[in-house]
């Protein structure tokens, strides 16, 4: 059974529950590996009768077949939730539930009960306490790999990665260091060689404005340019550094692959609003693939049935690219 594929429903108090139900009633529209969710059927049920959602629910354990995951119930593989009620504020009473979750689905590959698992969205903040900068950072540290992932924001037109995460703005230039280029370059270069089986055109930002700076020693001369140099030296295909301001318009001139910037937001905004809800971010650098939506928990919409499912189906269908 390790073919099929787990959903950890996140956050209690988000639009995951409502993400899965549309995902499900829409699930013969798409072609997809057998899956199930990992979460609470209390909370579940709960949800879906707020939501007046007809979706049956079904209960499988951890030795579950092949058949257990087919029919038109949805399965669950059961998580105790104490807080569990409709729809309630965020907070740290559902941290031990979710990292739970988490734990089990790690747990299951291990068991080679499947190929990987999605993440439905999770407030981070409050989970993980400033501890971790998210869950891809959190899971490389469990998986003694920290320092070595990657956060991909994936469309089939064009990804991007954040050399560096959620950090506030004034400590980027210190996080900037060319074993961090090179190690995240050469992730990327084998994640796209072992799953699509090409060499991916990557392309790197600068990290100031038209890559110029008054000072002597400046980031794209010092680091950047050496990591790039560095990375050719191994047959990678890369370029740059980028100027940030024009980098998204030369990505289809360039046929671009992948493009890196040097923080969070520097190539998120622009990503995301080439591509929307048409994105998944997937954790490379992991023994197993590791998908979540490329949204948050969504407070403001939660309970009102509008929440889009498209980036949770393009997470469950990228399932279908691993042999």
């Amino acid at each position: 059974m390790n073919k099929s594929i787990a959903i950890i429903a996140g956050e209690p108090n988000s639009i995951s529950s409502e993400i899965i139900f549309k995902s499900w009633k829409l699930r013969k529209s798409f072609a997809h590996k057998p899956f199930f969710i990992i979460g609470s059927i209390d909370l579940l049920e709960l949800q879906k009768k707020k939501l007046k959602y007809n979706i049956k629910i079904k209960e499988i354990k951890k030795n579950f077949t092949y058949k257990d995951l087919v029919g038109n119930a949805i399965p669950v593989l059961n998580v105790e939730y104490n807080q569990a009620k409709a729809f309630q504020k965020i907070s740290n009473k559902s941290n031990s539930y979710i990292l739970k979750s988490f734990n089990i689905a790690i747990s299951l590959y291990k068991d080679r009960k499947i190929i990987g698992f999605i993440n439905c969205p999770i407030a981070k903040e409050s989970l993980f306490k400033n501890k971790y900068q998210g869950v891809t950072e959190f899971l490389s540290k469990k998986n003694n790999s920290y320092g070595s992932e990657v956060m991909l924001l994936y469309n089939k037109k064009l990804s991007v990665v954040p050399l560096t995460t959620h950090i506030p703005l004034k400590k980027i230039s210190y996080e900037i260091k060319k074993i961090k280029i090179h190690k995240k370059i050469k992730t990327i270069n084998l994640f796209y060689k072992k799953i699509f089986k090409k060499n991916p055109k990557i392309a790197i930002l600068g990290l100031n404005p038209h890559n110029f700076s008054p000072q002597k020693n400046h980031e794209e001369k010092t680091i950047i340019s050496p990591a790039i140099k560095k990375a050719k030296n191994l047959k990678i295909k890369i370029q740059g550094p980028l100027s940030p301001d024009t980098s998204f318009m030369l990505h289809k001139k360039n046929k671009i692959d992948v493009m890196v910037g040097l923080y969070h937001d520097q190539v998120l905004t622009p990503f995301k609003a080439l591509f929307n809800y048409d994105a998944i971010n997937i954790t490379l650098g992991l023994p197993y693939i590791r998908i979540s939506p490329d949204h948050g928990v969504a407070k403001n919409i939660l309970g009102k049935k509008i929440a889009n499912p498209l980036s949770l189906i393009k997470s469950i269908t990228f399932f279908n690219n691993i042999k």
